[in-house]
């Protein structure tokens, strides 16, 4: 009788082999399962892990309502003009402190002092300067996002190949073309990690002043939903809330990869734009 064998062909195991997305579904899969076992389990209160699919229901319930998107679009324009006056402020700061030591030197202190503190501290203040309306939350979001965005520009300053700068002197550049076609250029990588850091910041803390101190928002819905025992929709706008930051974060990595893909089109890889005397 002739003997069986199994033929271990590489397109037979490759078929089988465990990808990075086939990881994440099964996560995916993992975690319903768990979800679905502790609903049904009676360990817990019925409404406190209350079984996915009312959760997915909530999910359509908020998504078709026209009060969330009232709520989202206040949420949005926190975080929004938080993060740009934040990086705005941020960035230029950053190249101020690196490209004068002395200023760095004598403000560096302040900054890691400033940005190791919980912003949270300040909202009082916040209050008394703008209120408890967006605007107070705007101004938390800029606080909390200048940090991260100046300490990665001052860094990413520092970082920079000191023959690109003294190529740039020896073409009498002046400061601003020196901003422009050397340190910016060379400062994509570290600035744009800095905005990653600092938009998840700024979400994270227009988010807690909305749960405690506002009349709107997501944070604020999320805090309605909790104190009336409405477990279900609380999940779903924690799930909301989750996609929102996700999307951003990947916006951050688009940008990212656009701007090395830039960089590697225009032979800038070095970290310098093209330099020519006119």
């Amino acid at each position: 009788m002739a003997e069986a064998r199994v033929i271990d062909h590489p397109a037979a195991r490759a078929a089988f082999a465990w990808t990075p997305n086939r990881v994440r579904l099964a996560t995916v899969i993992v975690a319903f399962l768990i979800w679905e076992g502790l609903s049904w389990s009676g360990l817990f209160y019925r409404d406190v892990v209350p079984s996915t699919f009312a959760v997915v229901r909530a999910v359509y319930a908020e998504i078709v309502s026209a009060e969330f998107y009232h709520h989202f679009l206040i949420t949005f324009g926190e975080v929004g003009v938080g993060f740009v006056v934040g990086s705005l402020f941020g960035i230029s700061a950053g190249i101020l402190l690196g490209t004068h030591p002395f200023l760095r030197a004598a403000a560096e202190p302040y900054i890691n002092a400033i940005g190791s503190t919980p912003k949270v501290i300040f909202l009082p203040i916040l209050f008394l300067m703008f209120g408890i309306g967006v605007e107070s939350k705007m101004a938390k979001g800029a606080l909390s996002g200048f940090f991260p965005t100046v300490l990665s520009a001052t860094s990413g300053i520092l970082m920079i190949n000191p023959v690109l700068i003294r190529v740039g002197e020896s073409f009498n550049l002046t400061r601003r073309k020196m901003i422009s076609m050397i340190y910016l250029p060379a400062m994509v990588n570290p600035i744009i990690v800095g905005l990653r850091l600092g938009l998840a910041i700024v979400i994270i803390s227009v988010l807690i002043a909305e749960l405690k101190f506002s009349q709107a928002g997501l944070g604020f819905q999320l805090a309605q939903y909790y104190e009336a025992f409405h477990i279900a929709p609380m999940y779903a706008m924690i799930i909301i809330i989750f996609a929102f930051a996700a999307l951003a974060n990947w916006g951050m990595t688009v940008l990212q990869d656009r701007a090395n893909r830039y960089r590697n089109i225009d032979g800038t890889g070095s970290g310098a734009g093209s330099l020519s005397v006119t």
